[in-house]
C-alpha cells in the first residue's frame, strides 16, 4: 500500500513509477505490454515494465487545448498502428462558446495536433513497428491524470487492437478523472486521488519536463528503439 501522499509527494517520475509498480504486482504473471504516454509517462512506465517483467513501448497522445488557453483540454488525439482516434472532453465542450461550435474547435485543434503527433511517432519509433497488442494484457501508464482526456484517447486507440484486457495505471488522479476512466477499462490502478491538488505537477517534488531525447534513451535501453 502506498503511503499517504498528502504528507509526502513523489520525489520524481522514477520514484512514482516504482511505487506504482507495487500496486500492479498482481499483473506480473501476464508479462504485460506497458505503454507509456509520452513524454512524462514514459519514465513512469519504464519503472513499471522493469518491475513486472513486461515489454515497454509508447502510445503517442496529444492533448487538444482550448483556443487561447492550451492548458484547458477540450479533448485528446492518439495514434496506434497508423490509425488516429479523437476523444472530446464533454465537460468543456458542452458549454456554449463565442468561438463557434465545439465540433469546429475539436477539428481545428486535432488538425494541428496530428502533425505533432506524427512527428513524435517518427522520432520515437523511426522505422520500428508498434508492439503487437492483440491478446495481451496492456497497461497504459502516464505520470498522472487531470481530466483523463488523454487517457481516454489512448483507451479508444488501443481498444480496436483486440487486447486481452486493458489496465490504466497512474500515480495520481485529479478531479474524478479515475472515476471517468474506470468504466472504459478492466481496471484502474491509482494510489493517490487527492482533493487538495490543482495540477499533476503538485504531486511531485521534481516535475521537470521529459524531453524527446530522454524518451528515445529509455526506449533504446529497453530494446524498443
Amino acid at each position: 500500500m502506498v503511503e499517504d501522499r498528502r504528507v509526502r509527494r513523489y520525489v520524481d517520475r522514477r520514484h512514482a513509477g516504482r511505487l506504482l509498480a507495487e500496486s500492479l504486482g498482481g499483473f506480473a504473471d501476464d508479462e504485460p505490454l506497458v505503454l507509456g504516454l509520452p513524454r512524462g509517462g514514459v519514465p513512469v512506465a519504464d519503472e513499471v515494465a522493469r518491475a513486472l517483467g513486461g515489454t515497454l513501448d509508447v502510445l503517442v497522445v496529444r492533448k487538444l487545448g482550448f483556443p487561447g488557453q492550451p492548458e484547458v483540454a477540450i479533448g485528446a488525439i492518439a495514434a496506434v498502428a497508423g490509425r488516429i482516434e479523437v476523444v472530446e472532453n464533454r465537460e468543456i465542450t458542452a458549454r456554449p462558446y463565442e468561438l463557434g461550435p465545439a465540433e469546429r474547435m475539436i477539428s481545428d485543434a486535432a488538425s494541428v495536433a496530428e502533425r505533432e503527433l506524427r512527428r513524435r511517432q517518427g522520432r520515437y519509433r523511426g522505422a520500428r513497428t508498434p508492439s503487437d497488442v492483440a491478446g495481451r494484457t496492456v497497461v497504459l501508464v502516464d505520470d498522472g491524470m487531470a481530466t483523463g482526456a488523454s487517457m481516454r484517447a489512448a483507451i479508444a486507440a488501443i481498444g480496436s487492437e483486440r487486447p486481452a484486457r486493458v489496465i490504466v495505471a497512474v500515480p495520481v488522479g485529479l478531479s474524478g478523472s479515475c472515476a471517468r476512466v474506470r468504466p472504459l477499462v478492466d481496471a484502474v490502478v491509482c494510489p493517490w486521488e487527492p482533493t487538495e491538488l490543482w495540477s499533476v505537477g503538485e504531486a511531485y517534488e521534481d516535475f521537470s519536463p521529459t524531453s524527446d531525447d530522454e524518451v528515445r534513451r529509455i526506449l533504446a535501453a529497453s530494446g524498443r528503439a
